[in-house]
């Protein structure tokens, strides 16, 4: 109901602004060329002022409406995401101000200095001590952002603590895959050409003595609440971008080119659930590049647990080595042929 107001106003406010054009040619049929101009003048100064008027209150409107249902009202998942966040709202701060000054001044000043014929125009013609001004503190304003910014970038893309967990993430047409290192704490080698999307989907190199206890997962991550993970990017088939919007980071996983970024969550899935009263929430992982037909649905779970309930999971994963050689888990169950012989009884 309320769309459908919203949109019989603003139809009713363009009728209106056609109305006002049409009778403003019918008054410059009747008055003349001159007169009409200064008519059409008066107007549309105040229509700036209008619109002005207007748009601070959509704006207003639109922030109340929608402001609860953004990611930002619900506040960053990880430690880094929260420097994302205080980021976003500096800049939103400076520009806003400017945004603010800027359009106040614009529309005001159509509306204050339209035609008069009782005033002159004043012929400016240079300022180097204004143009000065008017460059440097732009420049100084986005020169400090971006110091900011490249120094949060290097922090998430550098080394994480030294008792983080490390990750793989690997990007698929159209999905994505979770290589986990084991006991030994060591990733096995990979190579593209051992890609088997049944027994090996990253290519491991089943010769490799670090690679056999590699634990490989699909669509869903487990994390640990409270403990830095690192994430080393990969992809197996074309560009894929790592999105985790309620972290606030992201970074494309390129085929053949590790990258890599790190962050530390600070709430379970369990407490966010409780937090945005949503009992459905589930941490997201999509992909934010464009990378083929499939590409709406790429999307993966992630679940921030504690660390008891980590290493309940974990201790119930197999390593992959044991899919693609299943004749070598210790603890599959033997199969024992029935070599029992059956004798036939034939009665004469």
């Amino acid at each position: 109901m309320t769309l459908y107001l919203s949109i019989a106003i603003i139809v009713f406010i363009y009728v209106v602004i056609f109305q006002i054009a049409k009778a403003s040619e019918y008054v410059s049929i009747l008055k003349g060329e001159e007169a009409s101009r200064k008519q059409n003048n008066k107007i549309n100064g105040f229509l700036m002022v209008a619109f002005l008027v207007f748009g601070f209150v959509g704006i207003y409107v639109c922030n109340e409406l929608y402001y609860g249902k953004t990611q930002i009202a619900q506040g960053a998942a990880s430690i880094q995401g929260e420097k994302v966040d205080e980021m976003l709202f500096v800049t939103l701060i400076v520009t806003g101000i400017v945004f603010v000054i800027t359009q106040f001044l614009l529309f005001w000043f159509a509306y204050k200095y339209q035609e008069d014929t009782n005033r002159k125009s004043f012929f400016f013609a240079h300022s180097t001590k204004l143009e000065l001004i008017w460059t440097a503190i732009p420049a100084i304003a986005l020169t400090v952002l971006v110091v900011f910014g490249l120094r949060n970038w290097f922090f998430f893309t550098g080394e994480p603590p030294k008792n983080a967990m490390v990750v793989e993430v690997t990007g698929k047409q159209f999905g994505w895959i979770f290589r986990y290192s084991g006991k030994d704490a060591i990733f096995g080698k990979k190579y593209y050409k051992n890609v088997d999307p049944a027994t090996n989907s990253v290519g491991i190199v089943w010769d490799d003595k670090y690679a056999q206890d590699d634990i490989l997962t699909e669509q869903t991550m487990y994390i640990v609440k409270g403990t830095p993970v690192k994430l080393i990017l990969g992809s197996r088939d074309v560009i894929h971008d790592v999105g985790l919007s309620h972290f606030r980071l992201k970074m494309d996983a390129v085929p053949g080119i590790p990258t890599t970024m790190w962050f530390t969550p600070i709430y379970t899935t369990k407490e966010m659930q409780e937090k945005t009263d949503n009992p459905n929430f589930q941490y997201e992982i999509s992909c934010d590049q464009i990378c083929g037909n499939g590409h709406y649905s790429m999307k993966g779970i992630i679940q921030v647990v504690d660390q008891e309930e980590y290493d309940m999971w974990m201790a119930k994963q197999k390593p992959q080595y044991y899919t693609a050689f299943p004749e070598k888990d210790p603890t599959a169950v033997p199969v024992v042929a029935d070599t029992t012989a059956k004798t036939a009884v034939v009665k004469m």
